[in-house]
């Protein structure tokens, strides 16, 4: 009786760990399927991008060209390009009715694990926002907000060429400067959108500016307008995130 039940749990065991790793190789496959997929979809609606080399300022001329129309026929969520330099950030953004959706699933609306670049859905893009929020998940291989880490090197930080992003809505093309990046627990105390009167924000202000890690000697004030970009950093308890204010 004593060996039968050893014999059991021997037999149990094989078994959990024959499904465990089955599971473990579908997960394996199905994330380089999703990033392959994403890949595709990044090259397909980059068309819609255009870069101009020498715009022309005194004739307003933009720096990037979006086809909106385009891209909206695609995902009518479609609500922005961002654009962070030094990182492989160079993003179509979309917005859904919750923070949730584009968590799980890509451009096309297509269940991923490797979701999509989205903004926080209580911004509304039509000028009123303090403070935009932009969501992307660390992959490992360097997609979506996986170089995000690298604001937090010396190398990119203290490089003022580095310190502008660029994020074009179909009402036309910001420039934002950075003025802090840090890491830290997961919280809804900086992708705070909205905020009661202008004393409120001055206190959002002077904190998130606290925590940056370098001072970039940015004055930022209840006046100004907050771009915020946020990702998981090593765990899914601590975030990398950036704060640039609204300069043109």
């Amino acid at each position: 009786m004593k060996n039968k039940i050893i014999k059991i749990i021997i037999l149990v065991f094989m078994i959990l760990c024959l499904v465990g790793t089955v599971y473990y190789f579908y997960k394996i496959v199905s994330y380089k399927r999703d990033l392959t997929e994403n890949f595709n979809i990044h090259e397909q609606i980059k068309k819609f991008v255009i870069t101009v080399d020498e715009p022309n300022e005194e004739q307003n001329e933009t720096k990037y060209k979006i086809d909106f129309e385009s891209l909206k026929k695609q995902n009518s969520d479609t609500v922005a390009y961002l654009k962070v330099d030094n990182t492989n950030i160079d993003h179509i953004v979309v917005k859904a009715e919750d923070n949730s959706y584009y968590l799980r699933h890509n451009f096309n609306k297509k269940w991923s694990g490797a979701g999509w670049v989205f903004a926080d859905y209580h911004n509304k893009f039509d000028g009123s926002d303090k403070n935009i929020v932009i969501y992307g998940h660390s992959m490992l291989n360097g997609s979506m907000f996986g170089t995000l880490r690298n604001v937090l090197k010396p190398e990119w930080y203290e490089n003022p060429d580095n310190q502008l992003i660029t994020l074009v809505t179909e009402k036309g093309e910001y420039t934002y400067q950075v003025f802090s990046v840090y890491v830290i627990k997961a919280e809804d105390y900086y992708i705070n959108t909205i905020f009661k009167n202008k004393t409120e924000f001055n206190k959002f202000i002077n904190k998130i500016k606290s925590r940056s890690k370098y001072n970039f000697n940015v004055k930022v004030d209840g006046n100004d307008k907050v771009l915020t970009l946020s990702s998981c950093y090593d765990n899914n308890d601590r975030r990398v995130v950036l704060h640039a204010k609204l300069i043109k």
